[in-house]
């Protein structure tokens, strides 16, 4: 089953609901939007239904965060981006929504408050149980389509993600569908060999898309960079010394290393794992092969001997998903080996990349626009590659299934 886009949706009239993902840095004590990019990336979808109701849902952070507030920023944003009027209510469901939305015109935006602020959205909930929610039953009783255009919330099983397009014919917005398409490529099409870069913190996610990828061919070779990386040493047998150690322990990953360990035994030629690493010793950086690593200095990059290695095998690819720096770029000492990566899949014929940390390093150099698709959604990019249905897409299809 597919998922409905705009263009199913027939007339592009009515009050529409758009859920998008505005959640961004801000500073708490002024409300300052410190990044303006998920904005950015939402207004195509913002500009195809202006012909419409508009009444934009969103939210900002989560419960017991410090940057837990008003979304009357975020309206103010999307006035300035969008170049059109955009009205900000401080109510999701009560009486000043329901009046505000009722008195509309054709080409009005509405932002409602904060969807956090109501308890019912931070519930995790299977899509029957989160359409009976009031707050499902309220919204969709003002509005006569909704567009989901969150990818970055997609792998959330929240009411307005799963529950809503239960109670009222959903489609994906412009960016969903961009992102569904792009990642489903990866899958079916892609031009070999396909070649997955596996880095970061995120151990237990990266071992599920090295399994996934592998044991069903979509992946010729998974390339472990980072954290990543060290689990696979691990594995090894090798000492990857104290403070990447604890660091692991600390972080509960210690139990992939016997996955890891499973995957090296079932796939020993297609898991590429770096013979050198860079350590931080004496405050400087200092490189040294994965059989001599010291016991008090910390793995923070790829040696520039396996840089230039990994990023050789990444340049003879068709294909490449990126996802996870190969070590702390942010510190200029330890930021080769990520950027090396970054530029060897820069030159592929179709790469994609996970978003979070990666796009940050790909926009220090610039090289966004070499990309084919950059993510905007970490966790949920990341779930999807490890072959699971997402609930924001699972809802849609069901949607599709009720409204046709």
């Amino acid at each position: 089953m597919e998922i409905g886009t705009i263009g199913d949706a027939g007339s592009r009239s009515g009050t529409v609901m758009l859920r998008v993902d505005f959640n961004s840095p801000i500073d708490p004590s002024s409300q300052f939007i410190l990044d303006d990019k998920r904005f950015r990336e939402h207004l195509p979808t913002v500009q195809a239904l202006e012909d419409t109701k508009l009444v934009v849902l969103t939210h900002q952070s989560r419960p017991g965060k410090k940057d837990f507030t008003t979304l009357e920023a975020h309206a103010e944003k999307l006035e300035r981006l969008a170049g059109r009027a955009v009205t900000y209510v401080d109510d999701i469901f009560g009486p000043a929504a329901r009046e505000t939305i009722r008195n509309m015109k054709r080409g009005d935006i509405v932002m409602l408050e904060n969807l956090r602020f109501n308890a019912e959205e931070n519930l995790t909930l299977k899509p029957e149980e989160a359409k009976k929610t009031i707050l499902v039953r309220k919204l969709a009783g003002m509005a006569d389509w909704y567009v989901n255009d969150a990818f970055g919330t997609a792998h959330r099983s929240q009411p307005s993600i799963v529950g809503l397009p239960l109670a009222v014919k959903t489609v994906a917005g412009l960016l969903m569908e961009r992102e569904v398409a792009s990642l489903s490529r990866v899958f079916t099409g892609a031009p070999r060999p396909v070649t997955f870069v596996l880095g970061g913190t995120k151990v237990d996610d990266s071992v599920a898309v090295a399994e996934n990828v592998l044991s069903n061919g979509i992946a010729d070779r998974v390339v472990v960079t980072g954290v990543v990386a060290n689990i696979f040493l691990m594995a090894q047998g090798y000492d990857i010394g104290r403070p990447s150690t604890q660091l692991i322990e600390q972080l509960k990953y210690c139990g992939e290393v016997a996955r890891a360990r499973q995957l090296l035994a079932a796939y020993p030629e297609s898991i590429l794992v770096p013979e050198m690493v860079a350590v931080r010793e004496n405050d400087a950086r200092e490189e040294y092969p994965v059989d001599a690593i010291p016991a008090d200095a910390p793995v923070l990059d790829l040696g520039a001997d396996s840089a230039a290695t990994l990023a050789a095998r990444i340049r003879e690819s068709g294909t490449v998903v990126l996802n996870g720096p190969a070590g702390l770029f942010e510190e200029e000492a330890f930021a080769a080996g990520t950027f090396e990566i970054v530029r060897a899949a820069s030159t592929v014929e179709f790469s994609v990349v996970g978003g979070g940390h990666t796009a940050v390093a790909i926009e220090k150099l610039d090289l966004e626009n070499a990309f084919t698709h950059i993510s905007t959604g970490g966790g949920a990019c990341i779930e999807f590659l490890t072959g699971k249905k997402l609930p924001a897409i699972r809802a849609m299809e069901m949607s599709r299934e009720i409204f046709g």
